[in-house]
């Protein structure tokens, strides 16, 4: 039975629009992909386990999130609940283009995972394991996650690891910028948005990006710039896949169900380690394709995941 892991930060997002508060969910990037990748695993390959990593507080907002990943088929049992501490809390605040501007109310000094959470999570060939943000580099967890990713990819896991760098951390880059590189040389998928990688390194151009930081860390290298072109490297070739142009509501969650995507095209396509070198460009539109249709279906609501009904 094959697994998806997701590996890190809870938050509950208080959605603004006009200043005034229209929603308050639960989220954070692994997590909302986590959540609609079990929606529709639940219904289309029930025998694929979802489980969570991740931390919260003991108070009830972390009561909240636990609660909801479990009514979503997304498994809590490596969610380490800290006690005397509180929950993330994320406000995003939504302009006159549905796009979110986000302040955050995290103390990530206090965060900390417990070895009894963690070492319920094992690993096995072609398991799909997604991780990313800040939680995957902060110097306070970072030994459990480093521990988690060797092990993950010694067996032969597939690993995609999003960037998802904010501007908030860049005096932190100099503390983690190794970090980052120890993730991508670990993983076999790394994406990121041209808005990450204008904070990391400056240019917001895929192709200096890919050349300069992740060709010698990464075969596979996604770029997703907006309503711009997503653009891939591999295997020596560059493509280029259109994005739709439809109305949002929000873009909250937008990255995030790409990635959900991308995993469950794996997953529905049967596509395991092994088959990793030499995808065809025919393959790859396909899961692209169903990457961008989890992040459009997410863009025409408030909520970070996928519709309960969502099809493809």
């Amino acid at each position: 039975m094959r697994k998806i892991v997701g590996i890190g930060e809870t938050v509950l997002d208080i959605i603004f629009r006009d200043d005034q508060p229209t929603a308050a969910i639960p989220g954070g990037s692994t997590f909302n992909a986590m959540i609609s990748l079990g929606r529709m695993t639940a219904k289309h390959f029930p025998d694929t386990k979802v489980l969570m990593v991740s931390e919260t507080g003991s108070d009830h907002v972390g009561d909240i999130v636990t609660s909801f990943m479990e009514a979503n088929s997304v498994c809590s049992e490596a969610v380490t609940r800290n006690p005397g501490t509180q929950t993330h809390v994320s406000l995003a605040f939504l302009d006159g283009n549905n796009n979110a501007q986000y302040e955050f109310y995290k103390d990530h000094a206090s965060a900390s995972l417990k070895d009894d959470a963690v070492g319920k999570v094992n690993f096995e060939k072609d398991d799909m394991v997604l991780f990313g943000s800040y939680f995957a580099i902060n110097p306070r967890i970072r030994t459990y996650v480093r521990s988690l990713m060797e092990k993950a990819h010694d067996a032969g896991s597939i690993i995609f690891y999003d960037i998802n760098f904010r501007k908030n951390h860049l005096s932190d880059l100099a503390e983690t910028f190794g970090s980052i590189e120890e993730n991508c040389r670990l993983s076999d998928f790394v994406r990121g948005s041209s808005e990450d990688f204008g904070f990391l390194f400056g240019t917001t151009d895929p192709q200096e990006i890919y050349d300069r930081h992740i060709c010698q860390l990464c075969r596979n290298f996604i770029c997703t710039q907006g309503a711009g072109p997503v653009e891939v490297f591999t295997d020596g070739r560059h493509l280029y896949f259109p994005v739709e142009d439809y109305e949002t509501v929000s873009t909250i969650g937008a990255g995030d169900n790409f990635n959900a995507g991308f995993l469950y095209s794996l997953l529905a396509q049967g596509i395991r380690k092994e088959d990793l070198t030499g995808i065809s460009e025919q393959m790859w539109d396909s899961i692209v394709s169903t990457a961008g249709k989890f992040s459009k279906n997410v863009c025409k609501s408030i909520f970070n995941y996928v519709d309960e009904d969502f099809a493809l």
